[in-house]
This record gives C-alpha cells, structure tokens and sequence, in this order.
C-alpha cells in the first residue's frame, strides 16, 4: 500500500459504526487504506471551507449542499446515506426515563443529576435550543456536562453523567449505554447524513466508489 493512493475521509460521528465496518472491506478489495477522521459535522465543515484536503465527505446533507455551493464538494457526486433521529441514553442497567411526552421529557432533564450533549455537534446545538423551547435551558446549562464533540455516550458509561443526548446511532455505537428512547415526536429531529465527494480529490472514482457503498449499506 502507497500513501499517494490513500483515502482521506472526514466523516461525521452519527454513522462511526458503519464506517468501521465497512471501510476495512472497502479497503482489502481495493488494496489500499482509508484514512477516517471523525469529527461533528460543524466542525467538518469549518474545516473544509478552511482548506483542508479530503477525498470524501461525510455530513449532514445541508452542510454537504454547503459545501458543493462553495465548489468544495462536487455537485453531482452527492449520496444520502441515512436519516437519523436524536435519543437519550443512560449507563447500563440504570433506570429509563419516560419520554413518552414532551412534559415527560421536560421532567426527565429536570430530575436528572448531570445530563451530557456536545457544543459543536448537530444533536447538542439542537438539544441547546430544545431547552430553550421548554423553558429550561438555565436549568440544565447549570448541570451539563458538555464536551467540545466525540460520543456522549462515553462520558455517561463512565458515569459523569446520568443522562446523554446525541443522535441515535452515535448512542447505540457505545458499549456500557443503554438507549433510554428517541426524543418525544413534538421534539424529534429527522436529519439525513450524507456523502460528497470533494473537487480537490485525485481520487474521485475510488471516493464515489466508497460513497456508493456506504449509501447501499446504511439504506
């Protein structure tokens, strides 16, 4: 394997395990690495309007029409590769909470001791304005733990928080969580994930090729 064949993909956390699953098969029937840098999807797209080089991208489908306005990512190359909900999740075996309604959910982030989001990443700026909608949101700004991006799920399974919000799949991509139920109906957000391939790629067949696949197993 040379380096000047490598794939460089920057990809967002909510589809981690699937990447991990299938970029290892990609790579044996091409015979060359892929290089996965994961991120949140906001801080995906600072960086690649900043200058950073990658072959493929993967984020949300706004950011990557973003990206392709700004001639980063090549228009017709543009896959959707799912669409995922925001959740809730605890440590193992602790008890769930009822999020069965919008009070119940409001209930939820009161009683909680800690409750975990990010700053940067699609779910946690959706969570931030959530609680503002229920009023909430000094409530539980004064109780959070928030980390800059990465699984929430993580910091809950270590127990430093009692709850954690993120999207669904970024939840069941932890060991040691349990998902305690997706965000009430009147709260869900439905965001599609999807993949572009970028302009300045000198590996644009071998990315779309990688998209391709991707789309096919996550759809």
């Amino acid at each position: 394997m040379t380096a000047g064949h490598e794939l460089k993909m920057l990809a967002t956390n909510a589809l981690r395990t699937i990447i991990l699953e299938r970029v290892p098969q990609f790579d044996l029937a091409r015979g060359h690495p892929t290089a996965v840098h994961f991120d949140s999807t906001n801080r995906i797209l600072s960086r690649v309007l900043g200058g950073e080089m990658a072959d493929l991208v993967i984020a949300t489908r706004a950011a990557i029409d973003e990206l392709a306005m700004a001639g980063k990512v090549a228009d017709d190359s543009c896959v959707d590769l799912a669409r995922i909900g925001i959740g809730v999740c605890v440590r193992e075996g602790a008890r769930a909470p009822d999020l069965s309604s919008v009070e119940a959910f409001r209930h939820a982030l009161l009683d909680a001791k800690s409750i975990a989001y990010t700053l940067t990443g699609q779910s946690g700026v959706y969570f931030a304005s959530v609680i503002e909608r229920l009023g909430i949101a000094a409530e539980v700004k004064a109780k959070a733990k928030v980390i800059t991006g990465g699984l929430v799920g993580e910091v809950v399974a270590r127990g430093d928080a009692e709850l954690g919000v993120q999207q669904i799949s970024e939840i069941l991509a932890v060991p040691g969580v349990d998902l305690a139920g997706p965000l009430p109906p009147e709260l869900q957000l439905m965001t599609l994930f999807s993949a572009g391939v970028c302009t300045s790629s000198r590996q644009a067949e071998a990315a779309q090729a990688l998209a391709r696949l991707l789309s096919a197993t996550a759809g």
